[in-house]
């Protein structure tokens, strides 16, 4: 086996605040107690407010035990939530308050990014213990829940301990010195880990056995499995085994991150001496193989069981599983490089080769081999974590992908826009013709991504009228039919410009080879500006109509990847106008040249005018409020960290302005708190798509104004990439994105409610225990309704 919405009304209207508070005292004594200076409770302690006289103290924690046990990679579809993985170079710096209108907001102000980050991987392991959930996504997202943690160490957490090691960490913006944010992702980490292993031993394992799949260990499994296991370790397995022995001759072999490894003690029955040795887990092999069908044993315990085919002549004492995580994250000296690409490759050859950040042992490990384990892997007892095995459940996406579809969420098929296909035909659409007539607002997965967007790269290609594309890549697929079409265009003789970002994390090596690829084919490929990523998604089609040329124009949320855009809920507006393909092509022009163009028709462009832009249109919502006009602020983003635009949320809210933020993962807004925030609403929608949207509306004045795509609230997003937001300018289409938000943000919906204390509430079921209306599940409703086949 190879692992790997009815019409929503909208929510109860809020009595907005129209007092303000002239002042910081008022408001500082608003914030709860464990945001002051004040020592730090326990309760407080354990929920992440570390403030402890000795940073330098070393922290013991309790090693978990079974009955207390609660238990992305990016190369797999459904963990790629690396686009929220957290910000290597998040700025650590106290934020710079500044007085505005007298009024100096109080410190304290934001929750910690860390710790929020935690939070959202609770957030999908409460999916994972939830009962109401498909057994096999339930699976599914306990591999979503490790994969996401293994990255946040190998970035969020190497970075961290990069910056302390070398002295240049700050007091981060929730007012925690480094040490102590480590000393809180520590102890918070071992909690969800020891929670996630309970969840999976004694909830989901148990229950996969009822329906008839039968995770084991190797002790339950029959002579005949154990004897068809057994050939399978001869022919397949130990061919590619590397046992290392550790003596005066063997130095301590290097431990790659992530990979599973046996720590084995063997005793030399001539001599009596004991020696260590230890065994790498092939990382291209299936993590469960199946010894019958429908019965996974974890292949580890297939190689412990025949550990005396690697050591002939040996007694082999014992044995332990354990797992490093390194850092994994890259630093390229960008102005330094000659040639970007090269240093890149190099870089990735040493992303092995970085400092380790976390040990995963099997909590039966004896101490000896843990001690020279921690010994000569130059890590730290904090960052060792006994757990119950087996370890490193991302192999899970493997047992999540059988074929039961009984057991996982209802199937559903995307169907084309209907702008683009009134009726639903073999034939494809015709793009341009339908653009001519219509600005179209996709939103997938619930429109399909192959018929809209794919289908009008493809069109582009072939249609001997289009002169030239012009396109970002950010991440693609392995066989990316993007990629081919841009391939097809150039080899036809049509001007192709691919903006590649290869340095999009941990997709390096796969951009650097379309990179190659593209430029062989013809393809103009440029890799953007210095010191910037290029995160924006954006295409754009010249096409010679009659006399004129023609500009057809996509701006999106998510990434040109057909097989996340069945995973990812993002949105995208294909478009013919001419304003936004002449911005387009001026934003192609400075990705590709020297234009220095800073200002645009329908777009807000970082790192220049979006931040400054966004905070703009909030500022004029506190004048349409205070002047009787309709005002509100709606943000949907992955990502809520800025402070600047969170400051211009508060004060919006002390002006009485409502304020509603959809977020999916980190936020450090403190919503709630009385004179800073009781305006402000954060909610939470995880579900079986990911929620991957950028979406920013504001009332002003009663003529809406609603924007779309790539930024998150973020410094890398605002300050270190080109990013695009696109303004929507058919009344249709803002009213439906108003509608999403109002459902998105409706008490009768299925949500997450952040509390002005940090935290999350999951909102499931209403004052008479039943189900809320799922939001994913109302759009995927609606999509069947329009073709017919909607559910009872």
């Amino acid at each position: 086996m190879n692992p790997r919405p009815p019409e929503p009304s909208p929510p109860p209207e809020r009595e907005p605040s129209s007092r303000r508070r002239n002042g910081s005292p008022h408001l500082l004594a608003a914030l709860p107690p464990a945001l002051s200076d004040a020592p730090v409770s326990g309760p407080a302690r354990k929920n992440g407010f570390m403030n402890q006289p000795n940073a330098q103290a070393q922290v013991q924690h309790p090693q978990p035990s079974v009955g207390s046990i609660a238990a992305h990679r990016p190369h797999t579809v459904a963990a790629n939530v690396s686009d929220l993985e957290p910000d290597l170079d998040a700025d650590l710096d106290e934020y710079e308050d500044l007085v505005q209108d007298g009024v100096q907001l109080p410190q304290g102000r934001f929750l910690d990014r860390e710790r929020s980050w935690l939070a959202f991987n609770e957030r999908v392991l409460e999916l994972a213990e939830d009962p109401n959930t498909p057994l096999l996504e339930r699976a599914k997202f306990l591999a979503i829940f490790a994969s996401n943690l293994d990255e946040f160490f190998m970035v969020r957490v190497a970075g961290l301990k990069r910056r302390i090691a070398t002295g240049v960490a700050t007091r981060s913006a929730s007012g925690l010195q480094p040490r102590e944010v480590l000393e809180m992702i520590w102890a918070r980490s071992r909690e969800l880990m020891a929670r996630h292993a309970a969840c999976y031993q004694e909830d989901v394992a148990p229950q996969l056995a009822e329906e008839g799949i039968h995770l084991v260990r190797w002790s339950e499994l029959s002579e005949k499995e154990q004897a068809r296991l057994f050939t399978l370790f001869r022919h397949q397995i130990f061919p590619v085994l590397t046992p290392l022995a550790v003596d005066p001759a063997h130095p301590f072999p290097y431990i790659s991150g992530l990979s599973l490894n046996l720590a084995v003690v063997v005793r030399n029955p001539v001599s009596g001496h004991r020696h260590f040795a230890r065994v790498k887990v092939p990382p291209l092999l299936s993590r469960f193989l199946e010894a019958s069908p429908n019965r996974f044993v974890p292949i580890e315990d297939v190689i412990a069981a025949h550990l005396e085919e690697l050591f002939p002549g040996m007694e082999v004492l014992e044995h332990h599983t354990f797992r490093l995580t390194r850092n994994e994250d890259l630093e390229v000296e960008e102005d330094d490089a000659e040639n970007l690409l090269q240093a890149l490759e190099k870089e990735l050859m040493r992303r092995r080769f970085g400092p380790p950040v976390r040990l995963e042992v099997e909590e039966s490990i004896d101490r000896y081999v843990l001690d020279l384990l921690v010994r000569e892997l130059k890590i730290s007892e904090a960052e060792v974590y006994p757990l119950p095995g087996p370890l490193d459940l991302t192999g899970l996406f493997g047992i999540g992908a059988l074929d039961r579809p009984e057991l996982k969420f209802p199937k559903f098929i995307a169907g084309t826009h209907r702008d683009l296909a009134e009726v639903e035909s073999a034939s494809p659409p015709d793009i341009f013709a339908a653009l001519r007539e219509r600005d179209v607002l996709l939103h997938h997965p619930y429109d399909s991504f192959s018929t809209s967007v794919q289908a009008f790269l493809e069109q582009a290609a072939t249609d001997p009228d289009v002169l030239a594309i012009k396109q970002t890549l950010y991440r693609t697929s392995g066989d990316s039919p993007i990629v081919d079409a841009l391939i097809d265009a150039a080899e036809s003789g049509k001007q192709v410009l691919v903006l590649v970002e290869i340095k999009a994390r941990f997709d390096e090596q796969a951009n650097i080879k379309w990179a190659r690829k593209l430029e062989e084919s013809g393809c103009h490929v440029v890799y953007g500006l210095v010191g910037l990523k290029t995160h924006c998604k954006l295409s754009l089609v010249v096409r010679q109509e009659g006399d004129t040329l023609r500009r057809y124009s996509h701006v999106g949320t998510g990434n040109y990847h057909p097989k996340t855009a069945r995973l990812y809920e993002d949105l995208g507006l294909l478009t013919a106008d001419p304003q936004v393909g002449a911005d387009l092509s001026d934003l192609f022009n400075r990705l590709s040249g020297y234009s220095r163009r800073e200002t645009y028709r329908r777009l807000l462009v970082a790192p220049k005018s979006l931040r400054d832009g966004l905070i703009a249109r909030i500022n004029k919502e506190v004048q349409h409020h205070r002047a009787g006009r309709p005002a509100h602020v709606r943000i949907k983003v992955n990502s809520m960290v800025d402070e600047a635009l969170i400051d211009s949320l508060y004060r919006a809210s002390q002006a009485g302005v409502p304020v509603d933020v959809w977020v999916r993962g980190i936020c450090a807004v403190r919503p709630g708190v009385t004179g800073l925030s009781e305006n402000i609403r954060v909610r939470s929608v995880l579900g079986r798509f990911l929620e991957h949207s950028r979406v920013f509306g504001f009332g002003n004045g009663g003529e809406p104004e609603v924007w779309i795509g790539s930024a998150d609230m973020m410094h890398r997003n605002l300050d270190r990439r080109i990013e695009a937001l696109v303004r929507i300018t058919d009344p249709a289409h803002r009213s439906a994105l108003n509608r999403l938000f109002e459902t998105g943000m409706s008490d009768t919906t299925s949500s997450w409610h952040l509390g002005p204390d940090g935290e999350w509430t999951r909102h499931a079921t209403d004052a008479e225990g039943q189900p809320l209306r799922n939001v994913q599940e109302m759009l995927i409703d609606a999509r069947r309704r329009r073709r017919g086949t909607a559910t009872p």
